[in-house]
């Protein structure tokens, strides 16, 4: 069996997507694999452990197709090889409490065996902290991410941390497109009934679910067509009644925002920052794609910390993660 030895792999793990990259001493991409969602909480346990082997299996093949291998015959599938990665850094959606790293630690040696992949140094975090390193450089920064799900994430002058929100789609995630979208049919199904106001949502969402009938949304929403990335994509038809001067489809968004809002205020509450300068970053589709939202969440934050700077995420979240495991190799380095 040939060794291959790769000094960094990272993985950014999220609600929509996985991504994994290898990287080399000299910091170029040498592999890179994706797939679907792999946050556990959503998908379950065996699905997200699918999805992170089919990313990382990928980037490993990519490898081996781009040459930069030289120990590794053109003949040779990735199972006949041993892979030694110096440091693997997994940025992980779903990362909430102690147990959530007992689940997700385990699922992550599991897939690495199944692989054939020998770490020296495992690092496993929230996906989060990662996307706020990656955007803000390491230096003091709010990152607020509101895309399929939605959460708040700070560090401070003294690399002090604390989160807000994150707390997944049954019982927070407010602000984010599942919530918008969840609401959008709350609010369907509260127009059918003549317990809320008149709105053109039912016209909007119905087609795009392929159905005809508000009694059928009822039953669509217990069927296996529903989930969490289906409901998030109806985010989009909320922005669109919004702008059709609905309502109800405004109301929904400017409570998105000023969800958004709140979860940034405790971030920047716990971290002693109102009175400093410091970036907050906007990522996720809601905050990227639907300006009500954005510009209530700036509007409001200015008002409550004037001093802040508010730019849109300029680094995709595995940058965060490389740079996690690109510092630690240099520590290693430096400690010689």
């Amino acid at each position: 069996m040939a060794v291959v030895r790769i000094p960094l792999l990272a993985v950014d793990g999220g609600g929509t997507k996985c991504l994994a990259v290898l990287v080399d001493r000299s910091r170029q991409e040498v592999g890179m694999g994706r797939s679907g969602s792999c946050n556990y909480q959503g998908i379950g346990e065996e699905a997200a452990s699918r999805e992170l082997i089919a990313a990382i299996a990928q980037a490993l093949e990519d490898a081996k197709a781009r040459n930069g291998l030289t120990t590794l015959s053109q003949h040779q599938t990735t199972e006949q090889v041993e892979w030694e990665v110096e440091c693997a850094v997994f940025g992980l959606a779903g990362l909430d409490t102690v147990h959530d790293r007992q689940v997700i630690c385990g699922m992550v040696e599991n897939v690495l065996q199944s692989l054939n992949v020998n770490v020296r140094h495992l690092i496993v975090e929230n996906d989060g902290f990662a996307a706020l390193l990656g955007a803000t450089g390491g230096k003091p920064g709010i990152l607020v991410i509101a895309g399929t799900g939605s959460i708040a994430f700070g560090v401070n002058e003294k690399h002090q941390t604390a989160r807000a929100g994150g707390w997944g789609h049954r019982v927070g995630d407010e602000g984010s497109g599942y919530w918008i979208g969840k609401q959008a049919i709350m609010a369907v199904l509260k127009d059918a009934d003549g317990r809320g106001e008149k709105t053109i949502l039912k016209e909007l969402l119905l087609p795009y679910v392929g159905l005809t009938r508000v009694d059928e949304l009822f039953n669509w929403t217990y069927s296996s067509h529903y989930s969490v990335d289906k409901v998030a994509e109806l985010s989009p038809l909320v922005s669109q009644a919004a702008n059709a001067n609905d309502q109800v489809a405004q109301t929904i968004l400017q409570v998105a925002g000023e969800e958004l809002f709140l979860a940034v205020r405790a971030v920047m509450d716990q971290l002693e920052m109102k009175n400093k300068q410091f970036q907050m970053i906007l990522q996720g589709g809601v905050l990227q794609n639907d300006e009500r939202v954005r510009e209530l969440v700036i509007e409001r934050v200015n008002r409550y910390a004037s001093q802040v700077v508010i730019e849109n995420a300029q680094n995709a979240p595995i940058y965060g993660v490389i740079a996690k495991g690109l510092a630690y190799l240099d520590s290693q380095v430096d400690g010689k």
